[in-house]
């Protein structure tokens, strides 16, 4: 009987679904730990995914054709994305005048000089995309009264637009949305996906946060369609790279990027609005 287990345990292998919701498991579990340990909490998840993204875009960067500089991609995102908490007294102008005299400077002597200057742009492209989305997630988080409340929502919006667009595109789409990007995504996935983050927050953000339905309508589609921009946008970026997945760190889901890539651009916009609106201290 032993041997018989044994046997079945060496043949017995996860299906790839398997291996994607187990592994989905383990990172929203990881994700929603951390934020409700409170801001350090925050600030550790934020450093975590922060470090896995910049890694895996120097990556995606050199397939692109100009590998963006560790010295320079690195520091620089790790400000953007806590320049509005932690390090919110550190002057932006000086940091950004320092990238640019500082940063241009070093590629008059350091190797790959003759590619300088795609490459000083490529680790400030790298540093502004994956470290200010950051930067206004902690401000969100950090805001008053419900900071946890309005960035855990940001994010459970995302997700309902990625599965409304992903189940409605393979059942019922059939009109190319940017085919030449990404060849799967269809007009109808991409209306599900915003009619999708407006659902989310006018039940969950409306009934939770109070917020009026004319409030939540316009979070939602905000959400929804710059989600659907970000995830556009990474997904050229691989295609200029000709690489499937940003890296294989994820079993079942390919990279970190590849699953921040829609949650990345909505925060910016949420925190305007509700700034501008003064739904939030």
């Amino acid at each position: 009987m032993t041997t018989q287990h044994a046997s079945l345990a060496a043949r017995w292998k996860p299906s790839p679904l398997t291996v994607r919701i187990l592994s989905a498991f383990v990172i929203l579990a990881l994700v929603i730990g951390l934020a409700l340990l409170g801001t350090y909490g925050a600030y550790l998840l934020v450093l975590i995914l922060l470090g896995l993204a910049l890694w895996e875009f120097i990556g995606l960067s050199d397939g692109m054709g100009s590998r963006a500089p560790v010295w320079l991609l690195v520091p620089l995102g790790i400000f953007f994305a806590y320049s509005g908490t932690v390090l919110k007294h550190v002057d932006v102008n000086l940091v950004l005048a320092l990238a640019l005299v500082g940063g241009l400077a070093a590629f008059l002597v350091v190797p790959g000089r003759r590619q300088g200057l795609g490459r000083w742009a490529m680790g400030m492209a790298g540093a502004l995309y994956i470290g200010m989305p950051f930067n206004y997630y902690l401000l969100l988080y950090t805001s008053k009264p419900d900071g946890l409340v309005w960035a855990l929502f940001v994010i459970f919006a995302v997700v309902m637009s990625d599965a409304a667009a992903l189940l409605v595109g393979s059942r019922i789409g059939r009109h190319p949305f940017f085919g030449t990007i990404s060849p799967h995504k269809t007009v109808e996935g991409a209306i599900a996906g915003v009619v999708g983050a407006v659902a989310v927050m006018l039940v969950g953000a409306s009934a939770v946060l109070g917020l009026s339905p004319l409030h939540a309508v316009v979070l939602g589609v905000l959400v929804g369609v710059s989600a659907e921009v970000g995830d556009l946008v990474e997904s050229q970026m691989k295609r200029i790279a000709e690489v499937k997945d940003s890296s294989h760190l994820i079993p079942g889901h390919g990279g970190v990027l590849d699953r921040l890539d829609s949650i990345l651009f909505p925060p910016i916009l949420v925190y305007f609005y509700v700034t501008m609106f003064h739904l939030i201290k």
